[in-house]
């Protein structure tokens, strides 16, 4: 096993200036946040390198500065061994740097073919598009990699492996030197899959440089040439994949002490608040069976497209289940909608809150108060006094750090937006509170804000689910854990079964 190196190792025979591509000591910081520091990652012609690491591991950022959409702080990439600066997706382009994403960024209107030139389209008399060249160059493209597509299709009737396909033709299209794929087996059949392996092996034939960003350890050792682990913006370990282990790669990905930042408590749990018994969703989750007590911490982990959030949103009413019960306090409840969720004492704390957790152009204490506009109205008409005193209690127990209670959402930090939106539910005196993705995108000081005050709800006796892609999180504030891969419960931990490896290799099916 290679550990971690000033610059990424070569390997299959290669040496470092027999790069295509490279990054050598980036650093990226965001305001608060230090997203890479001093990373380095060669890609090499003919070869599938696996980048691998939990979520918030870097490798997101790594990907958009490939691409030129983010600029390093620090830090050179370099082509063929000469420093060339990406300083926007068109120079990335141009240098045949190419990414094919887990959700396909095509256009559902234009054909195939036209899709797959779009902005170098061949070009006839007068400078107009030559359809036919383009429709004929499209079908020569599609053979080549064998998808057995009609160029004047349009996209929005293709299937998702057909629109990965429309995706790689299109890379293809531009002369990509280097093709990412980021989860690209993500939504595919077990056959689609097998279709993109050898996908992947005639890109490898035709010398292409691949960087293949997966959770599934089955994939990697299947595919990839070369590993590259990051944890924490931080590159841990590198080299030839035939050189290491599935142990080895979960021990890189999680090697931290989760002791850190995270309150001591000693649970005091009680009677069943909730139980969810054979709850499913056509698509997205099967089959999921659980109890909730008052005072738990209850844990979900799972990888990308595990079902989690899916599962709590349809919980919460959002989306219908097709099967399945709810018992609140051991009384069957019929959720139809978030109002249905709240009234029976359910909340949702969503990942997303600037799109789906606050309204950030209105001011915090109307956001603190809007589920619970009954208690503080009469006869329909809003009791302003009452409103800044429930948005004061709330705001104040989490200790929202603002100039006012008017100060619009929009303006504050990540982590105080979180708190908005977490004091928003608990206004309305819930008895389970559902946080998905509690600490996401905030400072390390409002993450021990929000753990403190997870730890003093589940002390007062709410029930509390947490879902979390953060391992030292999971373990640092969870009583029990559930771990969710493919829509599914696949494993229930507690206790001495709580460590690191255990929660990876549940996840990732090893």
């Amino acid at each position: 096993m290679l550990q971690h190196t000033d610059t990424a190792l070569p390997s299959q025979g290669m040496t470092l200036d027999q790069a295509v591509l490279a990054l050598h000591g980036i650093t990226k910081t965001f305001p608060g946040v230090k997203a890479l520091s001093e990373v380095s990652l060669s890609l090499y012609p003919g070869q599938v390198t696996a980048l691998i690491g939990e979520n918030g591991a870097g490798k997101s950022t790594v990907v958009k500065i490939l691409t030129g959409i983010y600029q390093p702080n620090g830090g050179d990439i370099l082509v063929d061994g000469h420093p060339t600066p990406f300083p926007t997706p068109q120079a990335a382009a141009d240098n045949g740097v190419t990414a094919i994403h887990q959700e396909t960024v095509l256009f559902d209107e234009l054909s195939v073919g036209e899709n797959i030139f779009l902005g170098h389209a061949p070009r006839g008399a007068f400078g107009l598009i030559d359809r036919k060249k383009t429709t004929q160059m499209a079908r020569t493209l599609l053979d080549s990699i064998g998808a057995n597509l009609d160029p004047d299709l349009k996209l929005k009737d293709l299937g998702i492996a057909n629109k990965h396909l429309v995706a790689i033709a299109r890379a293809l299209s531009i002369e990509a030197r280097v093709v990412i794929m980021d989860e690209p087996t993500a939504a595919l059949s077990h056959k689609e899959i097998e279709e993109l392996y050898e996908l992947v092996e005639s890109l490898k034939a035709q010398g292409k440089a691949i960087l293949f960003i997966s959770h599934k350890f089955d994939e990697i050792f299947r595919i990839a040439d070369n590993f590259t682990v990051f944890r924490d913006g931080q590159l841990i370990g590198d080299g030839a994949i035939s050189d290491v282990t599935e142990a080895e790669l979960v021990k890189m990905m999680v090697g931290r002490d989760v002791s850190q930042i995270f309150p001591k408590r000693t649970p005091n749990v009680g009677a069943p608040v909730l139980s969810v018994s054979g709850y499913a969703h056509p698509t997205e989750f099967e089959d999921i069976n659980f109890t909730l007590r008052k005072g738990e911490i209850l844990g979900f982990y799972g990888l990308v497209g595990a079902g989690r959030s899916e599962f709590m949103q349809s919980l919460f009413g959002i989306t219908r289940p097709s099967a399945g019960s709810v018992e609140i306090d051991g009384t069957a409840v019929d959720i139809k909608s978030p109002a249905d969720a709240v009234d029976n004492g359910i909340v949702y704390v969503p990942e997303d809150r600037g799109k789906q957790g606050a309204i950030l152009d209105l001011p915090i204490f109307q956001n603190v108060t809007l589920p619970s506009l009954g208690r503080i109205s009469n006869k329909g008409f809003l009791k302003l006094a009452e409103e800044f005193k429930l948005a004061r209690e709330y705001t104040e127990r989490l200790d929202l750090r603002a100039a006012s209670l008017d100060t619009h959402v929009g303006n504050l930090s990540g982590g105080n937006q979180q708190k908005v939106v977490i004091a928003k539910w608990l206004a309305t005196q819930p008895k389970v509170i559902i946080l998905d993705e509690p600490t996401k995108g905030v400072d390390i000081g409002s993450k021990a804000a929000v753990h403190e005050f997870m730890a003093e709800l589940a002390a007062q006796g709410l029930a509390v689910i947490m879902v979390s892609s953060e391992i030292p999180e999971v373990l640092g504030m969870s009583d029990r854990v559930i771990v969710m891969r493919e829509g599914r419960i696949v494993a229930e931990l507690a206790d001495a079964d709580l460590q690191p490896e255990t929660l990876v290799r549940h996840a990732a099916g090893i």
